[in-house]
């Protein structure tokens, strides 16, 4: 499995962080920045992690902000993103079953590093569940086509 993990500089120290920790796993990480804790500009970031998802340049996404909701909306932006903000591990879980989230959003300054591997930790163990929650996807998916 291959992540892409961005950020904006408010968040280099937690993608440090949560990269080490994928990779601990076995995880391969490609980090396309910023690496710097000067201001940056986070749609620029959310749709780098956005457009390797979508051209299969990484099987997901993590995206980093302060918030994780700007970079969220900026993922959401590019066509065939399901990115979802997760400040604790039972939405970041529901996201994948239900929803088939390929993006996960939180905030360097919503959570902390622990609880934000418990989150991560959470989103990879989950499974997409399919059966309904595909037509639901599939509506969502709908909505995008038509604009």
């Amino acid at each position: 499995m291959k992540i892409v993990i961005g950020n904006d500089h408010s968040a280099v120290e937690l993608r440090e962080v949560i990269s080490a920790h994928l990779r601990e796993k076995g995880i391969e990480v490609e980090e396309v920045g910023t690496f710097s804790t000067e201001s940056s500009n986070y749609p620029e970031w959310g749709e780098k992690v956005a457009r390797k998802v979508v051209a299969k340049e990484a099987d997901l996404g993590i995206a980093i902000c302060g918030t994780g909701v700007g970079i969220s909306i900026a993922a959401n932006k590019v066509k065939g993103i399901r990115a979802c903000v997760c400040s604790e591990p039972y939405s970041a879980r529901m996201s994948r079953q239900h929803n088939n989230a390929n993006v996960l959003c939180f905030g360097a300054r919503v959570v902390g590093s622990e609880l934000a591997k418990m989150i991560v930790d959470e989103w990879l163990a989950a499974e997409f569940l399919g059966g309904r929650h595909q037509t639901r996807v599939d509506m969502i998916m709908k909505i995008e086509e038509e604009g």
